[in-house]
Order: C-alpha cells, then structure tokens, then sequence
C-alpha cells in the first residue's frame, strides 16, 4: 500500500497560480488565485485525503479489505473516494443535504457508499449530526476506519508540510496577506503554521459564513458546503489568525459570478466567498499588494447553488448579476 500512497502523492499539485484585477472603490486592484480545482480529484482536499490516508497507513490502521468512514461536505469525500478505490478498499461518505448534487453523484460514480444525514443538529447545521452518525457506523462493524478530518494533525500537516511550500516556491515574493476558507480549519491552520515558522509577515486572514461557529461565533442557518462548521475548529488559534471575515451568501455568488465574468475563471462555492473577503479587506487596507486568495475548488459543483438564481432566492438571498465592487 505504501508504493500507491507514494505515487498518489506524485499526481498532487503544483496547482496555478492566477492573476486578475477587480475594481475595489473604484481602482483596479490585483489578486492571486491559488487555484486548486486544478488538482487531482478536483479540489485542494486531495491534499487533505492524502496526508489523513498516509497517516492511517503509517500507524498500521489501514488494511486491505477495511472500509474508509468520513464525514463531508463533498470534496474530502470525493478525494477520499479516489484514493480509496486507488489503494483497493472501500469508502463511506456520510453526508447531508448542503452536500450538492453533484458531489453526491460523483461519490456514487467512484464507487462510494453514500449515507445521508436528513436531522439538522443542535446549532442549525449539520455537521454535529453527521458526526453522531460516524459514531454509530463505528460500533457497528469494526472495518470501518474513520481519518477524522476534524481532528487528526494530520490534516493541518499537510498543508504546513506540502500547501505552503508549493506557495512560496511559486510566488516571487510572499503574497503580503493570505485569505482561505474555513470549515475544519486544517488548511488554514496548516498554512499559517508553515508561514510563521518562516518568519514572514504575511497577514493571515480566516474567512467564514454567517452561521458558522468555526472560531466561537454564534451557530445558525448555512446554506453552503465546504465553508463553516456547527462547532469550534479544533486547529484555530488565535496566534495563527491576524483577521477572521464573515461573508454572506449574497457576497458569495456575487463575487464567484464576478470572476467567471471578468476573468473567466470558474471559482467554488467557499472560492467566492474569499474572493468577496479579499475585496473588502483590500478596501479597508490600501497598502497591501499582493493577495493571495487559496481558492479550494472550481465551480462545477456549484451551478446548481450560487450560480444559481432560483436557488439564490429559495435561501433568501438576491442575485446580483452586475456584481461590482464594494458598495
């Protein structure tokens, strides 16, 4: 199994990096897309899956004929999936109803086993309530084998390990801030942790939808996958956070409407929801020059949501065709 991860690891990244410039206030402004829907399986959690299937190997918890068992969203279970059916053992998605219909249909094609979990949980979401079911699957069938993305240091190691240096050797200097999405918060986690132990003074910025209680905010109604959680990161601290941005679903579609049309890059759901936290920092924060925006996957997942406008307003929220700076 060891010589499948090592060549598994060979297909992930480099992913591009893009610029583009969008108006902020009136002044064109330029950012760098770290486009990861480019990456093998479709998103930035191939990394993820990687560095949580590595460790399972390694401690001797990964064995043929086991069945790999996680919780998601959708990407880290279709790049679970991926892995799974490259290494010869089975996977288990547990899932819910914000896990789009496209996800859902990929996990199926790759030969998962998908679980739904219908019952919103305690704080609005899901999250809580798939985990409950990870849970019960586990005493039922001691093959199943959980990664537990949520977490296993794995998952930030990752990134500290693989994500960051990739960056840093593909920028000619270190962007002057960061923003990427949150939802367990091991990518961001990861990322801070390897540009800290640099000692670079790149501001690093956490970004977050209404409703999430990722970092201590209150928990409500979520609408989106891939962004956000019911509970508390267990990698966020607050020596690894310089700002943490709310967007909202509105700000979201707008802006990953915005850059399919200005630029004709086709961003992810959380993709456009950093974009829309990148513009407004940027206009409240005139000297920085360099962003760097890590856009988790690419929009084909998406179409039937945020690209959406009969989905927009069954969730209340108001398309925004023109789009347009901040306002």
């Amino acid at each position: 199994m060891q010589h499948l991860l090592e060549r598994f690891e060979a297909l992930l990244g480099p992913t591009p990096v893009k610029t583009i410039e969008l108006d902020v206030l009136g002044r064109p402004r330029r950012l760098h897309l770290k486009l990861e829907g480019y990456n093998i399986t479709g998103s930035i959690k191939a990394r993820t899956a990687y560095g949580l299937v590595r460790g399972l190997v390694q401690d001797g918890r990964l064995w043929p004929g086991a069945e790999l068992l996680e919780s998601t969203s959708g990407n880290l279970g279709v790049a679970l999936a991926s892995m799974a059916r490259y290494l010869g053992v089975g996977f288990t998605a547990v899932v819910d109803p914000l896990c789009t219909a496209e996800s859902r249909s990929r996990l199926r094609d790759l030969g998962a086993r998908v679980v739904m979990v219908e019952e919103a949980d305690r704080a609005g979401g899901y999250l809580l309530s798939r985990l409950a079911k990870v849970r019960e699957l586990l005493e039922t069938d001691d093959r199943y084998v959980w990664g537990n993305q949520y977490e296993s240091r794995r998952n930030p190691g990752i990134h500290r390990e693989m994500t960051g240096p990739e960056i840093l050797g593909q920028m000619p200097i270190p962007p002057d801030a960061l923003f990427a999405a949150v939802s367990t918060g091991g990518t961001f986690a990861g990322l801070s942790q390897c540009f800290r132990e640099r000692g670079l003074a790149t501001r690093m910025v956490a970004v977050d939808i209404s409703g999430s209680a990722a970092y201590g905010g209150p928990p409500g109604k979520r609408y989106l996958s891939g962004i956000g959680a019911s509970r508390p990161s267990s990698f966020l601290t607050d020596e690894l956070i310089d700002h943490y941005l709310y967007v909202d679903v509105d700000e979201t579609a707008r802006y990953c409407r915005k850059v399919l049309r200005e630029a004709g890059i086709h961003l992810g759901a959380s993709s456009g929801a950093v974009v829309a936290a990148c513009v407004r920092h940027l206009g409240e924060n005139p000297d920085i020059t360099d962003p760097l925006c890590i856009c988790a996957d690419g929009g084909e997942k998406y179409e039937s949501t945020v690209y959406s406008d009969r989905w927009l307003e069954t969730v209340g929220g108001v398309p925004q065709p023109g789009g347009g700076g901040i306002r």
